[in-house]
């Protein structure tokens, strides 16, 4: 699990208006401060999904830790114009108090099933909404994403190149942190070493545009970089690319050093993958590997890897990053118990369940998963044994 001690968390002002005018009301009717718990979930799937990757969760804690509201968040939501004295007053120097329940991070959770539940005052829990479908939403989107082209991938390993295609620079850091929850091997975002995450990076086009010609590029990086470096091969034409990176390797394996791959970022991957692979090993350089980007995601990869093409690595971007195919979850964040006793909407389409909740994880004999049960969190025991583990867990205790 990557350190998340640094990825960007909200402030007090992220939320939207009407969880403030709720809470004036709430003061004025004299409920705000019953307990109430909150569940964040997922409603149905996206097309072509059947489980999702909880992520975010540690963010959303740590959103909660350090929420308070100081006397400029006040001013702030004075002048807004709306709201009651009597909230401002009562909001200045407030911090988050409950208790939160969630599945750690990396598990696999279905339809309906709390990915985080806030049990605190009403007026605090009801706060924290947009903030925490926000941090739990877009990194469980990722996660997931993330997740199903690790399993086209079938074992090789995935690189997270899709900074630069992020929506929004704190985007970026999450994709990278999830997808390496969900077992990308690396990110090319430096900023995501901070939690934790490898890096790895080589050389783009414009290297390789910069200097006289292709092969004197190879030599120069070769010749500062003799070792474990991997060539870009398609600036100009592959298959002569390919000839230049064997040129070079082979100079350079003559003065003790190697290269590790050769990168293909355009055109037929799977065509150009047999060209590179075929003239790797008639140069006897057999090791070395033929990493692949370009508009990948989980269903070209896996139509790559059908067809036999020989790649070794895969990079992806834009597609992972934005989700491309289901760039959206229908997450939500419902009240399901107040003052102890059960509440649930009934509306068509959108019923919840009912309670604070603990979800059960039943296993068939072989160790497979094999049924999920959603209870009461009161009804079930701490133990877990083999057949049925308890997924959520308490990860916040009055506010730490």
């Amino acid at each position: 699990m990557p350190n998340d001690h640094t990825q960007p968390t909200p402030g007090p002002t992220f939320l939207d208006l009407y969880e403030l005018t709720m809470a004036d009301i709430y003061l004025g009717t004299g409920i705000a401060h019953q307990t109430a718990t909150f569940s964040l979930f997922i409603r149905g799937y996206p097309a072509n999904r059947s489980y999702y990757i909880a992520s975010g969760t540690e963010a959303a804690c740590r959103y909660l830790e350090n929420l308070t509201f100081n006397e400029t968040t006040i001013d702030y939501f004075r002048k807004l114009g709306v709201l009651s004295e009597q909230l401002l007053n009562q909001l200045l120097g407030t911090s988050f108090t409950g208790n939160v329940n969630a599945v750690p991070e990396g598990t696999i959770i279905f339809d309906s099933e709390p990915v985080i539940e806030v049990t605190a005052p009403l007026l605090q829990a009801q706060l924290v909404e947009t903030a925490l479908l926000n941090l739990v939403t877009t990194a469980t989107l990722l996660a997931t994403k993330a997740s199903r082209i690790v399993q086209a991938a079938k074992g090789r390993p995935v690189i997270d190149m899709g900074a630069r295609r992020a929506h929004g620079t704190n985007a970026a850091l999450t994709a990278a942190r999830a997808s390496y929850i969900a077992g990308f091997k690396a990110t090319t975002l430096t900023e995501a070493a901070k939690l934790g995450i490898p890096v790895t990076g080589t050389i783009a086009h414009s290297y390789i545009q910069a200097m006289p010609n292709e092969l004197t590029a190879f030599r120069e990086y070769l010749r500062l970089t003799p070792n474990n470096a991997t060539l870009l091969v398609d600036t100009y034409d592959v298959a002569s690319g390919i000839q230049n990176a064997v040129t070079a390797a082979l100079e350079i394996k003559k003065r003790g050093g190697n290269i590790a791959a050769v990168r293909i970022d355009s055109g037929n991957l799977n065509a150009l993958s047999r060209v590179a692979r075929n003239a790797l090993d008639n140069a006897g350089l057999n090791s070395v590997q033929i990493v692949a980007s370009g508009g990948l995601d989980e269903y070209e990869i896996s139509r790559l890897l059908t067809n036999g093409a020989p790649i070794d690595a895969f990079g992806v971007g834009t597609r992972f990053t934005a989700s491309a195919d289901a760039p959206y979850l229908n997450s939500a964040y419902k009240l399901v118990e107040f003052n102890g006793n059960p509440v649930y909407k009934l509306s068509e389409g959108k019923r919840t369940l009912p309670y604070g909740k603990q979800v059960l994880r039943n296993f068939s004999q072989d160790g497979m998963m094999h049924l999920d049960t959603i209870r009461k969190r009161s009804s079930t025991t701490s133990t877990a044994s083999l057949e049925s583990l308890p997924l959520t867990r308490q990860v916040m205790d009055n506010g730490k």
